[in-house]
């Protein structure tokens, strides 16, 4: 097998850090065969001294600075630094299967692919009825849209995109880095960019990896705003706009039907009657979706209706935000 570099870029994880080592070590492939760079941005917490406790005992850990703190100029760094002949990035928030390197490294041979990826699976650490139905809802289609490594898949499908991908190091060389201004969503960009030269990237099946979501409103609608805030702002940063799908932009309208008539209503009263009428028709359809997950999977009805108007409205309002960016060109 070709050696394996696996990249994680890392900023203060020590809640996650020692897991996702723990799920690298167990890896079912000869551990000579893969190194594990670690890049990161300078943590303030104990990051950096519980890899450094892994490292004494697993020579194949390596520690990698980046003032740059952002996860593009880790993997860059990282895939620069790297050995081998396959390049793989995996996530500290994230477990992963015994079999997940083997698994897309042989994947990614014998499909002569780009690009290839598993399904990504959505858990929490502490289990309580609001961080479970986190969890549930961003696993959920009306949470999360058609994203195939979210809703899962039975057999190799074509794809648009990957999480944690794995790629020939050669890819980098034909197909451009990560792109450096790109806070968030700068994986979404790097398969655009393949797939509009010509690329393939693949989901496969037999192995997946679980991420461990955030517990709580607060830290979900932060993640998500950021979420939505750089889906626009990547389109400023490349001036591509294929380099989303339709389903980002949903919870950006969403937001805006109830935006739109308010500020009409300050010349016209009357007009709020549509952001109310929007409000309720959402309110109707997740209070009837979340009714059927609450019954069939015996979660907190109210929590799971908080996760998904939490994230919607946070993901649309990051979206606005970018937009308001975006035309007065303000970073």
């Amino acid at each position: 097998m070709p050696k394996i570099s696996i990249i994680c870029p890392t900023y203060n994880e020590e809640k996650y850090i020692a897991n996702c080592i723990l799920s690298m070590i167990a890896q079912d492939i000869e551990l000579t065969a893969i190194e594990l760079l670690f890049v990161d941005g300078r943590s303030t917490d104990k990051t950096r001294e519980i890899i450094k406790t892994y490292q004494k005992t697993h020579p194949f850990i390596h520690l990698i600075d980046n003032p740059e703190k952002t996860v593009p100029y880790a993997m860059n760094y990282g895939i620069k630094a790297a050995k081998g002949d396959i390049i793989m990035r995996i996530d500290a928030h994230a477990h992963f299967e015994s079999n997940y390197v083997s698994v897309l490294s042989k994947a990614l041979i014998e499909l002569d692919a780009t690009n290839v990826g598993a399904v990504c699976k959505t858990d929490v650490i502490n289990k309580t009825p609001k961080s479970l139905a986190i969890r549930e809802v961003l696993s959920n289609k009306f949470g999360v849209g058609n994203s195939l490594f979210r809703i899962g898949i039975d057999k190799i499908t074509v794809a648009d995109t990957v999480p944690f991908g794995c790629y020939k190091k050669e890819v980098f060389e034909e197909y451009g880095l990560y792109n450096p201004k790109l806070t968030r969503n700068q994986d979404i960009e790097l398969n655009k960019r393949i797939l509009r030269n010509g690329g393939t990237i693949y989901l496969v099946p037999d192995t997946f990896c679980t991420y461990y979501a955030r517990e709580n409103f607060t830290d979900l609608a932060k993640n998500n705003f950021q979420n939505g805030k750089w889906n626009i702002l990547m389109m400023k940063y490349t001036r591509n706009l294929d380099s989303l799908s339709i389903r980002h932009f949903i919870p950006f309208i969403f937001v805006m039907s109830m935006l739109i008539p308010i500020i009409f209503s300050l010349f016209w009263l009357p007009f709020i009657w549509l952001s109310v009428v929007s409000l309720l028709a959402y309110s109707f359809l997740i209070s009837s979706i979340s009714a059927k997950i609450s019954a069939k999977n015996k979660l907190d009805f109210t929590s799971l209706f908080l996760a998904f108007f939490t994230l919607h409205l946070s993901y649309g309002t990051g979206s606005l935000v970018g937009l308001t960016q975006l035309i007065t060109k303000k970073k």
